[in-house]
């Protein structure tokens, strides 16, 4: 268990990668550790693979999944948060909100639903727990906005693979009865 009083869950992540370290060094100097937490039980076994495989370029410093956003959710709940990228495949910015604006419409930008996977190179991952929640983070109330906001790029593998976070209570429905289905694993 990792304290209680972490602004954020890279916070969380990075205490206990320092515990690890501690305990356990690892042969590797600069090591990729993936953050999945307990609320996406419906991880793409496929999206983890892309997502580590981002790595394999050394100037990747931190990642995270993204997919088409689904037809039978709206793009309007602020519980399924947005991701615009890049010609590169580098994250723009994350909302709450629809981004971008006109996105889905024929001819605009596809709407992007942001799967809270996250993969950080060690460093890059005890600098940021290192540096206070910016603006843009407590007012979207994400954490990947603390990385954007010091310059940090991250990269975003984009493929089907939509997860089904769990948010709400209507999510955790959602998933008991995905679970029921047989699960998922794309």
């Amino acid at each position: 268990m990792t304290r209680a009083d972490h602004p954020a869950g890279l916070d969380r992540v990075a205490e206990a990668a320092r515990l690890l370290e501690a305990n356990a060094p690892s042969p590797d100097p600069d090591p990729i550790l993936v953050n999945l937490q307990g609320d996406e039980p419906f991880a793409s076994v496929a999206g983890l693979d892309h997502l580590v495989r981002l790595f394999e370029h050394p100037d990747v410093k931190m990642a995270t999944l993204a997919a088409p956003f689904p037809r039978h959710e709206s793009p309007d709940d602020p519980n399924r948060v947005k991701v615009v990228i890049d010609g590169e495949g580098r994250a723009l910015y994350f909302s709450r909100s629809r981004i971008p604006f006109g996105g889905g419409e024929a001819g605009a930008s596809p709407i992007l639903l942001h799967i809270g996977i996250y993969a950080y190179r060690r460093s890059t991952l005890l600098e940021l727990a290192g540096i206070p929640p910016s603006l843009l983070e407590r007012s979207e109330r994400l954490e990947q906005l603390r990385a954007l906001w010091n310059g940090i790029p991250i990269h975003v593998a984009v493929g089907d693979y939509d997860s089904l976070g769990i948010d709400t209570p209507e999510d955790l429905e959602r998933a008991r009865k995905r679970w029921a289905e047989g699960g998922i694993d794309r």
